[in-house]
């Protein structure tokens, strides 16, 4: 039918040959950082199996970047080396996100506010790798994330549903209460820095989003 699809996994399990040819199928494949963290947290889903099973196919490699990653300079930057000419498959892109910590999350991973300087210090190193897609909208995005749901163009223009197709997951695809001053989602970082484009240098497109909704809701007389 000609529709995209994006299919996320953490690449465990052998993945399928005959999907090389569905051209509208993207794979992604989640890593969390360097071999000796993303095995400690993923195991059994290690990096042995995950070059074994991601071979011979075309992939997304995804990161998402916690504190740990942050405490070694240079940390993202050897990531992208080691993925950016895999023998193993052909890595068209790499993508990250960052951390998105729940409401009274206290875990490790979750940044600090002191963590951010470093953590756009480390992205902006990573954008002279070619397969690194980070464009402007993002980090911006990153820098200036919605203060709510309310105010997350990903948020209001998506609905999430649960494996069994059923379930919605509000108030976004995180679920739950996720600190939305601290998203590092890169598909809202990416709307929410659209949002804040200007056109023609005066109006916003949030404005002309905002508008829409309002019609939308607006009853028909």
């Amino acid at each position: 039918m000609g529709v995209e699809v994006q299919l996320v996994t953490s690449a465990v399990r052998p993945i399928p040959e005959e999907w090389n040819l569905i051209r509208a199928l993207h794979l992604v494949v989640s890593i969390d950082g360097l071999a000796r963290e993303h095995d400690r947290r993923r195991t059994p889903a290690t990096y042995d199996r995950i070059l074994k099973h991601i071979a011979p196919h075309r992939v997304i490699v995804h990161c998402t970047i916690t504190r740990p990653m942050l405490e070694r300079p240079g940390y993202l930057s050897d990531f992208c080396r080691f993925w950016s000419d895999r023998p193993e498959a052909e890595v068209r892109r790499i993508w990250f996100s960052i951390y998105t910590p729940q409401q009274d999350d206290r875990s490790p991973e979750r940044l600090r506010a002191q963590d951010r300087h470093t953590l756009f210090h480390e992205l902006s190193a990573t954008r002279h790798f070619p397969k690194v897609h980070l464009p402007w909208l993002v980090l911006e995005g990153c820098r200036h994330p919605p203060r709510s749901p309310r105010e997350c163009e990903f948020a209001r223009l998506t609905t999430c549903l649960s494996a069994d197709l059923r379930t919605s997951i509000t108030p976004c695809q995180l679920g739950g209460n996720p600190v939305c001053e601290e998203c590092g989602c890169m598909a809202s970082a990416a709307m929410h820095g659209l949002g804040r484009l200007r056109l023609g240098g005066l109006l916003p497109v949030s404005a002309i989003l905002n508008a829409s909704f309002r019609l939308a809701r607006s009853p028909i007389r």
